[in-house]
């Protein structure tokens, strides 16, 4: 389903309630995918009731043990939820404006019962993505919240995109992806606090501590390499700004290595997270839902910087 507003479209779709989509002024600020393909590499998915990876499927939560399908079989995880290749109803609420519903239905590796919603708007400053999850069972349920888009400012591959990631901390993971520690980011090999190329830097890593400016939002800058303005005008390089509340505590920044061509390397992943990965595990930003609560978390793109 499509939305137009302020010179913007976005399209959402039915299975996973994600962003298929997303363009201003006619350029394309999302890496999205084509009408007819299926997502790929997690593309504008959301992701409930975790987002990341939970080890070996396997987590305790109110003194009982439960294992999930391993989803990513590869390397042992169950990954992103058990939303995104469900049926969301989809309904218009305005000129721009849809909200995306699912009710998750418990199952013995997860028995709760959820309401998971986004609402999507097209405004004057960009897209605005509210993600929601209300517990509607009768017993505490572990949840988390994060959605995955890849952005992009037009460059061919993500070597010739500049970031800046707001981080002083980096998550430490082994070779499955799970975080075994953490370390400042400064002096690191992915110390982008200051804008500056990915070039060939393969990056799947989860930052936290985010610095955030005084309305309380955290900003992931991305920029091309500035190219010659015309008649003499000064250099220009398109940027793009995806920002997040204070839910979203965590960062993963993915530039799609392990990807097949021609996606590979075409985008770059920017992914708000409410808890880190195997949060289900460690615990480390989980919330604990009780009944009839809900967690909620904003985040948005400025596709104009």
């Amino acid at each position: 389903m499509e939305l137009r507003a302020h010179d913007q479209t976005a399209t959402v779709v039915g299975v996973g309630g994600g962003l298929r989509t997303y363009r201003a002024d006619g350029v394309a600020v999302l890496d999205g995918y084509g009408p007819d393909e299926m997502c790929s590499g997690g593309r504008g998915q959301i992701l409930m009731p975790w987002p990341n990876r939970i080890a070996g499927g396997r987590y305790r939560f109110g003194g009982r043990d439960y294992r999930l399908d391993l989803t990513e079989p590869a390397r042992g995880n169950a990954i992103h939820g058990l939303t995104r290749w469900a049926e969301w109803d989809l309904e218009p609420t305005g000129p721009g404006t849809l909200t995306a519903r699912h009710r998750l239905a418990p199952r013995p590796s997860y028995p709760f019962r959820l309401g998971c919603r986004a609402d999507y708007a097209l405004g004057p400053a960009g897209l605005t993505v509210r993600l929601s999850i209300t517990n509607l069972g009768p017993a505490t349920a572990p949840v988390a919240i994060g959605m995955h888009p890849y952005l992009t400012v037009g460059t061919p591959t993500v070597d010739a995109t500049s970031i800046q990631v707001p981080a002083d901390t980096l998550l430490v993971t082994d070779d499955a992806g799970i975080p075994v520690g953490s370390r400042p980011v400064a002096g690191t090999e992915v110390d982008f606090s200051t804008s500056r190329p990915i070039g060939p830097a393969r990056l799947d890593t989860p930052f936290t501590d985010l610095n955030r400016d005084p309305d309380g939002r955290a900003r992931v800058r991305l920029r091309a390499a500035p190219t010659a303005g015309a008649g003499g005008d000064p250099p220009t390089g398109r940027e793009v700004v995806l920002w997040v509340d204070e839910t979203f505590g965590y960062l993963q920044i993915f530039t799609g290595d392990t990807l097949p061509e021609p996606v590979r390397r075409r985008g770059v992943a920017v992914e708000p997270m409410s808890a880190p990965a195997d949060a289900f595990r460690s615990g480390r930003g989980l919330t604990a839902l009780e009944p009839g609560a809900t967690c909620a978390g904003t985040w948005g793109i400025d596709p104009r910087g």
